[in-house]
């Protein structure tokens, strides 16, 4: 498996990267601490940062595109606002005077202010990059240490009713050009409730047609084994059949889910198959991937599934994640009550 690249900064190539991190250079005591023996920049600083994570917690390109996208847009603040040139000199009430300007934007500048769980990645991302300047000596202290993330929002997942996610599905002609894969991705979605991830990923190996499950790998490489139902079924074997055969290319791997190109499917690509068939179906246009998980989860649990047993399907590691749809068909069943009650 390849290691994931460093992103480059904005002006920034790879050479720049490989020779921000050799610049940073560091005395290592007997008592184990590290001091750095030279004053860093924030540009040089972001861009070793950004490197370790590629290739030392090897974490993906879009991780590190939004991580270098708030510490830059706070480098740039530090330098405007605060007269602050470097790292060592950022204290927590910089930290803190930053966030808020996030929180409430610029009405001069014209940019709107961001919710609280974007703040909530602003600080984390803010929270690792000083607490790994502190480890190695770039900086004498962890000022992001004490800083709070906002908790939060609460917000309940959309859903669509049983009715929906049939009119979805059953709008799908499988009769024309890539119709059959269509149905098939949508079901599968559906009967399954697999993330976007673990559908363009899945592979014909780990799909067991004949005993109706796939096997697929979730956050933090953790592989389960999920059902597929009956009718999800029928919609691979009729497009493995009869539509996968034609789009096999020189290009091809074992991707189950291909495209014209013969090429495995993008998450992007999915997101608008997606939107194009809700729409062909008289759908709200902004059906996603993850509104038939919510939908899979919430209709398990209004027709009586264990909510454990709707964690070990949907691969959540904490039962709380799990719970918000508890919520939502409370929230249901509010709806319903409000509407049809004479006193309601």
């Amino acid at each position: 498996m390849a290691m994931p690249s460093a992103v480059p900064s904005r002006p920034c190539n790879m050479m720049r990267l490989v020779l921000a991190s050799q610049s940073l250079s560091f005395r290592v005591y007997s008592s184990g601490s590290v001091v750095s023996c030279s004053c860093v920049s924030f540009e040089d600083s972001i861009d070793s940062f950004v490197l370790f994570l590629a290739t030392e917690r090897g974490l993906s390109a879009s991780y590190q595109v939004s991580t270098r996208a708030h510490l830059e847009r706070f480098a740039d603040w530090a330098k405007e606002e605060c007269g602050v040139a470097d790292p060592k000199g950022v204290t927590l009430e910089h930290l803190t005077g930053h966030l808020a300007s996030r929180k409430e934007g610029d009405r001069k500048k014209q940019v709107n202010g961001i919710s609280a769980s974007s703040l909530r990645l602003v600080v984390i991302a803010l929270q690792v990059y000083f607490r790994w300047m502190h480890g190695r000596g770039i900086v004498p202290k962890d000022v992001a240490d004490g800083l709070l993330a906002p908790r939060p929002e609460k917000s309940l997942p959309r859903t669509l009713n049983q009715k929906n996610v049939e009119r979805l599905l059953e709008g799908v002609d499988v009769e024309e050009p890539l119709g059959k894969r269509d149905r098939a991705i949508l079901e599968l979605l559906y009967a399954s409730g697999l993330r976007v991830s673990e559908l363009v990923e899945a592979t014909l190996d780990a799909l067991r047609l004949d005993e109706a499950f796939i096997r697929v790998t979730g956050k933090g490489k953790k592989t389960r084994v999920v059902p597929v139902g009956g009718a999800a079924c029928e919609a691979i074997t009729s497009y493995l059949q009869h539509e996968r055969p034609r789009l096999v290319g020189q290009k091809t791997r074992d991707h189950l889910f291909l495209s014209r190109r013969g090429t495995g499917l993008t998450t992007n690509r999915i997101r608008q198959i997606i939107k194009e068939r809700a729409k062909l179906a008289g759908l709200d246009a902004g059906i996603y991937p993850h509104l038939m998980r919510h939908s899979f989860a919430t209709h398990l649990l209004g027709n009586g599934a264990d909510l454990r047993i709707i964690q070990e399907l949907l691969g959540h590691a904490d039962i709380a994640t799990t719970q918000i749809y508890t919520h939502v068909d409370e929230q249901r069943l509010r709806d319903a009550h409000r509407k049809f009650h004479p006193r309601g």
